[in-house]
């Protein structure tokens, strides 16, 4: 069973995505909140497998919830849902370290599919926002300098990391030490000269590397 915080500050709103989560038998909320404040305390005491954060909200806001949930050592994963498709809020979601970001316009299949998608260990991003993630993130060198520069061994788990695996999951593929996958990706990223890997994927599926 896969557990959820669900934290939005339109009642209605949450009245249905709980009927819809929980009509999936692998899928249930455990606890609903309507303010980020209300969610850490909330999540200190029911240890949710993935904290569903609307990123608009009175007081604290999703990205600074998103922050303190970090800050407070919560091993949740963290789905932001919002109505906002700004470059800015996606892109300072996934660099504060969200595990997805989700348009609440999605259709309730594809929402359903994102969130079994991040508690697999991997990245959910909405369709639409994927083009404007791969813009920003585009950088100077071109692919064959880029993959030039990489062991066979970076080259695997950069694939995996397009695919939106955690250092875990491509430690299970491996059949590796999550601490050595660490050291790879950490190598990776300075050679390709991207800061998060949330970059180097999205570079990865724009220019179909793999």
């Amino acid at each position: 069973m896969i557990s959820i915080l669900l934290v939005d500050d339109h009642p209605v709103l949450r009245r249905g995505i709980i009927q819809l989560i929980n009509l999936e038998d692998e899928l249930q909320v455990i606890s609903e909140v309507s303010t980020g404040e209300e969610a850490i305390t909330s999540s200190l005491q029911v240890e949710a497998d993935i904290v569903l954060l609307d990123l608009n909200m009175k007081g604290l806001n999703g990205i600074e919830t998103l922050v303190a949930l970090k800050q407070a050592g919560i091993k949740s994963k963290i789905v932001i849902y919002t109505v906002s498709d700004n470059e800015a809020d996606v892109v300072q979601a996934l660099r504060a370290g969200a595990d997805g970001y989700i348009l609440k316009d999605s259709e309730p299949e594809e929402l359903i599919e994102h969130i079994h998608k991040v508690a697999n260990g991997e990245l959910a991003i909405s369709s639409p926002l994927t083009q404007v993630l791969a813009n920003v993130f585009r950088p100077v060198a071109a692919q064959d300098e880029v993959l030039h520069t990489l062991t066979n061994r970076e080259r695997q788990i950069w694939r995996f990391i397009s695919q939106g695996k955690s250092n875990k999951a491509i430690a299970r593929k491996l059949d590796i030490a999550e601490t050595t996958v660490k050291v790879h990706v950490k190598n990776l990223l300075k050679k390709i000269h991207f800061k998060t890997r949330i970059e180097a994927a999205l570079f990865a599926v724009e220019n179909n590397l793999f």
